[in-house]
């Protein structure tokens, strides 16, 4: 079978399917756990961005854009929060020797959350590491992790430089073409948006787990969990805006804020991983455990 046999009774079936497997997972288990090592990753993992695109484009401005993302979704005290914490670890003055253990903590520890995930999506794609091969499995799961963290840098880098020049082409042409032309490029910069975060999951679904999955697989699955992102990031934004669950925690809010949207996101991507095997399994190629890895029996 072939994606083009897919109609809509058996879209609906996918997603029943996918329901399903979903629940009986766990997911709310698995996304507190990956919430859980995003609180220690998540400082390590933006300096590494911020840093490494910094190279090719302004450090400022790339973290300005993080800046604004996160208060789009989790709010200003949550972005002044994330800031502040940015700013503390990047301008601290340090030793050579502390800044090398620091650099060793850093990368260790960004790469944990993408290690939970990992067990995660293995769990969803029934497959699991062969015991005898931990420890090369170990440094593989870290140097994948870290390249996946560089790759999120540099679709950072792409979006920015893609955010730049619509808006600079915005202001030109809004001299001399009506709104209608701004509207389409607005539509246009949604859409660069939406290809940058679909390649991004794609990665995740194809390097992260121990298993093997064809792109043609990964792609379809990939832009799903797109679209369940983008509403859930849009719907959970007005919910953080109006019901403020975080105002109960006082000075924790924050914090508390930042765990929830992580661990929805994890939800959301879940509910993708698991679309992505029904449809594999049913109409691709299946899903299979790599060398290091073994089928769950």
């Amino acid at each position: 079978m072939n994606y083009t046999t897919i109609t809509l009774k058996s879209f609906l079936n996918i997603i029943a399917t996918t329901y399903k497997n979903w629940i009986s997972n766990e997911p709310f288990q698995m996304s507190a756990a990956v919430s859980y090592y995003a609180l220690f990753s998540f400082p390590a993992l933006l300096i590494i961005i911020i840093q490494t695109t910094g190279v090719f484009y302004e450090k400022s401005q790339i973290k300005e854009k993080i800046i604004n993302e996160i208060k789009l979704v989790l709010g200003k005290d949550s972005a002044q929060t994330v800031e502040i914490m940015l700013k503390n670890a990047i301008d601290q003055e340090q030793s050579t020797l502390v800044i090398i253990v620091g650099i060793i903590t850093l990368l260790y520890g960004a790469t944990g959350m993408f290690i939970a995930l990992q067990k995660s999506l293995n769990t969803i794609w029934g497959v699991k590491p062969k015991p005898k091969n931990e420890f090369l499995k170990m440094i593989k799961d870290r140097v994948f992790s870290l390249g996946l963290i560089l790759m999120i840098g540099f679709l950072l880098l792409v979006s920015l430089v893609m955010t730049a020049l619509i808006t600079a082409t915005t202001d030109w042409l809004s001299q001399y073409f009506p709104e209608i032309i701004i509207y389409g490029i607005q539509i246009l910069n949604f859409v660069v948006s939406l290809v940058l975060i679909t390649v991004l999951f794609a990665m995740m679904f194809k390097i992260l787990p121990d298993a093997k999955i064809r792109w043609r697989d990964v792609w379809l699955g990939a832009f799903v969990t797109t679209i369940l992102f983008s509403i859930g990031k849009s719907a959970l934004g007005i919910y953080f805006g109006t019901v403020n669950p975080g105002s109960t925690f006082g000075a924790a809010g924050s914090v508390i804020l930042i765990l929830l949207w992580v661990s929805y996101s994890s939800l959301i991507l879940f509910f993708g991983a698991e679309f992505t095997q029904v449809i594999a399994l049913k109409y691709g190629a299946g899903i299979h455990p790599t060398t290091y890895a073994e089928k769950i029996s």
